[in-house]
């Protein structure tokens, strides 16, 4: 099988790396309802990539906020909270090694969540932040997670659906005054 990179949008360092998004088999996280590694939708494509975002949704769907919160917050899912803080008073020891999710949906558009869920070393090779989505060339992959990926695609969808309601810019914690 061989794919080519539309020019535009994605080319260069990183053409490779956008190619290997065509054979990505998707996962149901429903029991019994797919084997690990069978496809279950359609994969996402190189040309799906416009900038620094996928603006359609990867099941034509939009995703379910209250369940993307829980996946957010869930250390044993997402994990997001391992590297992010965020508008979650009721979670402790949230993380600081990458940007603050309070105000994200400000930030970023949908599609740009998007890909930085699905694959966030189409914009920056070096990031830190695990391809939920992608399983190309992928290092270190824990045997529960061998062949499949982290997320499908309607937990994306999910997710980014939660993400895109944090509007709200991080407040400072100012003293109450006294009457």
């Amino acid at each position: 099988m061989s794919c080519r990179v539309p020019a535009g949008p994605v080319s260069g360092p990183v053409a490779s790396l956008v190619a290997g998004l065509v054979a990505i088999p998707l996962v149901t996280s429903i029991p019994g309802a797919a084997r690990a590694g069978e496809a279950v939708g359609p994969p996402v494509r190189p040309d799906a990539i416009v900038g620094d975002a996928i603006p359609e949704s990867l099941t034509g769907h939009p995703g379910d906020p209250a369940r993307g919160r829980r996946i957010v917050a869930d250390r044993t899912r997402g994990l997001c909270l391992l590297c992010h803080a965020g508008p979650f008073p009721e979670e402790r020891f949230q993380g600081n090694l990458a940007p603050d999710l309070t105000g994200v949906g400000a930030r970023r558009s949908a599609g740009a969540l998007r890909l930085r869920l699905v694959d966030g070393r189409v914009l920056n090779p070096d990031t830190i932040m695990p391809s939920y989505y992608s399983l190309t060339n992928l290092d270190r992959v824990g045997r529960a997670w061998q062949g499949r990926p982290i997320l499908d695609a309607g937990e994306i969808e999910d997710v980014v659906a939660f993400l895109a309601t944090l509007r709200e810019p991080a407040t400072e914690a100012k003293p109450k005054e006294s009457p």
